[in-house]
C-alpha cells in the first residue's frame, strides 16, 4: 500500500434541452405532452450563510480525516456519469441541500487540484463523493454561488477483487484489461465506488513510474507507512504477483496498465467489486 497519490484534465460538459414542437400541416394544432409528463424543477434550496466561527470548525474533507456525519453513498455499486468537480476555492460541504453543514472541500489534496465525481445532482446542488473516512463519504455542493469547475471525464475504470481484473474504457471503448495484484484476505482492497485523488512521485522505486491514490482507505488498517492507510494504485517490481490477493490493499499495476491510468484525469470514478 501506498498512501500518497495525480492531477486531472478533462473538459467541459454541457448539457442541453431540446424541446419539440410538432405543427400540423393543415392546421395550427400542436402536439404537446399529455398532463404529468412535463418534469416540474424544484426550487433551489439555498444554504444558509455558514459563519467563520462554524467555518473553522468544520473539518476538511481530506484522505487525512473522519467525516462521520457525512451522508454515505447510496449506490455504491452503481456506476457515475464521468462528471466531475473541482472546487476552485474551498467549498462547504452540506448533509443535503440547504441542510447543516459537515465538512469543507479544499481546493488541492496531496499537492494535486481536488476533483471529485458527482454523483447525484438537484438545481443549484452536486452530490460529490469525498475522500475521507468512512469509505463511501459524499456531501452536497452549492454550486449556484460560484467557485467551483465542472467537467466530464471520458474514463470509465473498473476493477474486479475476485477475477483480480483491471478494466478501463474510454468513450465507450474499452482500452485495455489486465491482471493486477489486489489485498490479501486480512488486508483486502475496499469495495464500492471511489476516485483518483491524486498523482504523486514514488517514494520507492518498486512503485513503478506513479502512484495514484484513491478516495478510499483500508478497512482493516487505520495507518500504514505513516499515512492513513489510503488505498493506491501503483506499479510492483516483481511482475509474477500479478493475479493474485498479496497487497495491504492497494492495487499492483503491471506496467502498460499504469501507463494508460497515467492519462485517466483526477476525479474520474474507480468501481471496485
Amino acid at each position: 500500500m501506498h498512501d500518497r497519490t495525480r492531477c486531472g484534465r478533462p473538459g467541459n460538459a454541457i448539457a442541453a434541452l431540446l424541446v419539440t414542437l410538432t405543427v400540423g400541416a393543415c392546421g395550427t394544432t400542436v402536439r404537446t405532452p399529455q398532463p404529468g409528463a412535463v418534469p416540474v424543477t424544484p426550487p433551489v434550496v439555498l444554504p444558509d450563510l455558514v459563519p467563520p466561527e462554524r467555518m473553522a470548525g468544520l473539518p476538511l474533507a481530506t484522505t487525512y480525516t473522519t467525516i462521520p456525519t457525512a451522508p454515505r453513498d447510496p449506490a455504491p455499486a452503481d456506476p457515475t456519469s464521468g462528471l466531475v468537480l473541482h472546487p476552485s476555492t474551498t467549498q462547504v460541504v452540506y448533509a443535503h441541500p440547504g441542510g447543516p453543514p459537515v465538512a469543507k472541500l479544499p481546493a488541492t489534496q496531496l499537492k494535486s487540484p481536488t476533483w471529485v465525481p458527482v454523483i447525484a445532482t438537484q438545481p443549484g446542488w452536486e452530490q460529490v463523493l469525498l475522500p475521507s473516512r468512512p469509505n463511501g463519504s459524499t456531501g452536497w455542493i452549492y454550486v449556484g454561488g460560484g467557485g467551483v469547475q465542472k467537467a466530464r471525464s471520458p474514463y470509465r475504470v473498473e476493477v474486479e477483487t475476485v477475477t483480480r481484473t483491471l478494466t478501463v474504457h474510454h468513450s465507450g471503448q474499452k482500452m485495455g484489461s489486465w491482471k493486477v495484484a489486489v489485498g490479501a484476505p486480512e488486508t483486502p482492497t475496499p469495495t464500492g465506488r471511489t476516485f483518483v485523488l491524486a498523482a504523486v512521485s514514488p517514494t520507492y522505486s518498486g512503485y513503478g513510474s506513479l502512484v495514484l491514490p484513491l478516495g478510499a482507505h483500508s478497512t482493516t488498517l487505520e495507518t500504514f507507512d505513516d499515512g492513513p492507510a489510503t488505498v493506491a494504485m501503483h506499479g510492483w517490481e516483481d511482475q509474477e504477483i500479478f493475479g493474485r490477493p498479496i497487497s495491504h490493499g492497494c492495487i499492483r499495476l503491471p506496467d502498460a496498465a499504469l501507463r494508460v491510468m497515467s492519462r485517466v484525469p483526477l476525479g474520474t470514478a474507480v468501481l471496485i467489486s
